[in-house]
């Protein structure tokens, strides 16, 4: 692989958001895929619709992660750099293809990321990433699950963050397409565990824990300064230990109503909204309405992510 040219042409990126995006091919008219004849390719993936956000509330974010040197990864290179993210540590992968999904309108989505370039990342390529300098860092639990060497990348950048005293987010964002519950269960806890902030749903701690409740959910991750349990159009719930003397704070807001477009995105909205008024020093009630706000003004497009929310808005 090689890593793009241009390192010292803007400032260290505040946030880095490391994950993989692949293409999202979407009939242009919402008919069924089998019988439309137009189609959009656009990014899709957690991490860099997270980033969009971030970029476009003013945070210096880069998002870090590997594409083909194919058309695909082009386009999707040009997509995210024209949102303002940082993308200089994408690398490009001349022996392996972007990947891809499908939005097949009312049968579900189906993905195409086997042998990725992204999948192809493994610890040995975090010593490259400016982990070191930067104030936070988000991953997902996606990332484990595209391969065996993805699976040994997340402790690594753990390992780093933890070394430079960077902030770490950790979104659980279970795939039950890309791996067993089972498996997953036991792969995303310990790691989940190590970070500052968990962004979980009420309903993926069920599937994957058994444990429906926000404080029980809570209880997975001790080792967790904050965990976030966003449970679908209820509420999200915050329980935040890091006051010390090993006491917590649990706050609850309700979700906004709003006529749903598509559910699609609003998780990875509802993150960054948390972490935009998390990194600006707002109270627990403040970060838990900007990540209500992003959410609901995703619901209310057929798009995964939503510009145009704008750094003015609050709540």
């Amino acid at each position: 692989m090689t890593t793009a040219d241009g390192a010292n042409a803007r400032p260290t990126p505040e946030v880095l958001c490391i994950g993989e995006t692949m293409a999202m091919v979407t009939p242009a008219d919402a008919r069924p895929v089998a019988g439309a004849e137009m189609f959009t390719i656009t990014p899709g993936g957690a991490e860099s619709n997270l980033a969009q956000y971030l970029a476009e509330m003013g945070l210096a974010t880069a998002w870090v992660s590997a594409l083909g040197a194919d058309p695909l990864g082009d386009r999707i290179l040009a997509a995210l750099e024209a949102t303002g993210i940082d993308t200089r540590w994408v690398s490009r992968d001349p022996e392996a293809n972007t990947a891809v999904y499908v939005k097949d309108p009312g049968a579900g989505v189906y993905y195409y990321r086997r042998g990725s370039a992204a999948s192809r990342l493994g610890p040995e390529h975090v010593a490259g990433w400016p982990v070191r300098t930067a104030r936070w860092v988000h991953v997902s639990g996606i990332t484990p699950a595209l391969s065996p060497s993805c699976r040994a990348l997340l402790p690594a950048v753990l390992d780093a963050a933890a070394h430079s005293g960077a902030g770490v987010s950790f979104d659980v964002n279970y795939r039950p397409a890309l791996w067993p519950a089972e498996e997953a269960a036991r792969t995303l806890r310990p790691l989940a565990d190590r970070a500052d902030v968990v962004l979980v749903g009420r309903d993926e701690a069920e599937t994957l824990w058994q444990t429906p409740a926000a404080e029980d959910i809570a209880a997975l991750f001790p080792g967790a300064g904050r965990v976030v349990v966003k449970d679908g159009d209820v509420e999200a719930v915050e329980v935040d230990r890091t006051a010390g003397a090993g006491g917590e704070i649990l706050t609850r807001l309700p979700a906004r109503r709003v006529d749903v477009v598509e559910p699609v995105g609003a998780g990875d909205a509802f993150g960054a909204g948390y972490l935009i008024a998390l990194l600006r020093g707002d109270a627990a009630t403040d970060r838990l309405a900007m990540g209500h706000s992003l959410a609901a003004w995703v619901l209310g497009s057929p798009h995964d992510n939503r510009p145009g929310h704008g750094p003015h808005v609050r709540d």
